[in-house]
């Protein structure tokens, strides 16, 4: 683990589901470059700034293309094999890597490119407050992953089904939330439009720190 997650007593296990056949985007969106980096890398690289090596990315269609982008990462990489049946499988997959000294697992998906390290050390920072509850993102009038979840959720994870994420816990506990908020949460890439809506984000960021600086 690295230094920053090290310090720290609870230990969060990243899980990024990477496993879709990226059908509405007309190919492995995964691959597509953002900042002159692949997006799944990316996605990848903030997990492991915040978690070090405790980071599996959970890959299924397009697996041989995707996971030579990690041959130098600390990430651990799982195969689920049964991707077909929709994100439930990744995130049973993902658990059966997730170390028995996780207090907490993180879920993220790789295709919300927007949401930075920042986002996932405040993410991380609310729930180490109150690791009994689910720390969740809170963007478009909802909630939804990033989401930690703390390790009395993972049998309840672990009995999802189907095309139904996690946020159907979100819902189901709704009175043991952490909500916070994440605009940056709401843009994820489905479609090729998607990728215009991320470099006017960028370019506005880029713009912002200027004036700040």
């Amino acid at each position: 683990m690295s230094g920053s997650a090290g310090s720290d007593t609870s230990h969060i296990h990243v899980v990024v589901l990477a496993a879709g056949a990226s059908t509405r985007f007309g190919s492995a969106k995964q691959l597509i470059r953002v900042n002159g980096r692949p997006l799944m890398l990316s996605v990848v690289s903030r997990a492991v700034e915040l978690a070090g090596h405790s980071v599996t990315v959970v890959l299924g269609a397009n697996a041989p293309e995707l996971a030579p982008l990690l041959r130098h990462s600390p990430a651990s990489i799982a195969i689920n094999r049964e991707w077909t049946e929709g994100i439930a499988s990744s995130i049973r997959e993902g658990l059966t890597h997730t170390p028995a000294t996780a207090d907490g697992v993180l879920i993220a998906l790789a295709d919300q490119a927007a949401v930075t390290t920042e986002d996932l050390r405040r993410l991380a920072g609310a729930w180490r407050r109150n690791p009994a509850s689910i720390a969740t993102a809170q963007y478009a009038g909802a909630v939804g992953v990033p989401a930690i979840f703390p390790r009395w959720c993972f049998r309840d994870l672990n009995e999802l089904r189907g095309d139904r994420g996690a946020q159907v816990l979100l819902h189901r506990h709704v009175d043991r939330l952490i909500r916070l908020p994440m605009p940056s949460a709401e843009l994820d890439i489905d479609r090729p439009e998607d990728l215009l809506a991320l470099e006017q984000n960028t370019d506005l960021k880029r713009r912002g720190d200027t004036v700040n600086s």
